[in-house]
C-alpha cells in the first residue's frame, strides 16, 4: 500500500514523473551504530518508505528528479506520523549514486538500501 503523487505538466498535462511515500519499519539491527544511538531500544523503528521515484525519459536532465525528491522528502517530513528517516531500495549503481549525492547513507550490510534521517530533513526545510 502506497500514495503515489504524480507530476503533470501544466502546459500539455503530460505525467513527467511520479513516485510513492508508504509507512514501513526498520530493525534497529540493520542500522549503523552512531544512528542507533539516537533512537529507542525497539526491534523496528517506523520509517517512510520512498518508493519509485521515476521521471519519464524524456524529461531527465530537466530538474524533474530533484524537484519530485524534494516533495518527497517535505511531504515525509510534514507528516505527523513518526517517522525516524525516508529509506529508499536504489534499483542500480546509479539510483544508489543518485541518492548518496542527496545525502542519503548506506545501510552497512545493504549497499542498495539508503535512508535520509528525518533530522535531517527537517533541518531542509526549515
Amino acid at each position: 500500500m502506497a500514495a503515489p503523487f504524480v507530476l503533470v505538466l501544466p502546459d500539455d498535462g503530460v505525467i513527467a514523473g511520479y513516485y510513492t511515500l508508504s509507512a514501513t519499519a526498520v530493525r534497529l539491527g540493520d542500522l549503523p551504530n552512531q544512528t542507533t544511538r539516537k533512537l529507542p531500544r525497539y526491534p523496528l523503528v517506523p520509517a517512510t518508505l520512498l518508493g519509485r521515484l521515476a521521471v519519464d525519459h524524456r524529461y531527465r536532465g530537466k530538474g524533474y528528479g530533484r524537484f519530485l525528491l524534494a516533495d518527497a522528502l517535505f511531504r515525509s517530513a510534514s507528516s505527523e506520523i513518526a517517522s525516524f528517516a525516508v529509506i529508499v531500495d536504489a534499483k542500480d549503481d546509479d539510483a544508489r549514486r543518485y541518492y548518496d549525492r542527496e545525502s542519503f547513507l548506506p545501510f552497512p550490510d545493504q549497499p542498495m538500501k539508503l535512508f535520509r534521517p528525518m533530522t535531517d530533513i527537517a533541518k531542509l526545510f526549515e
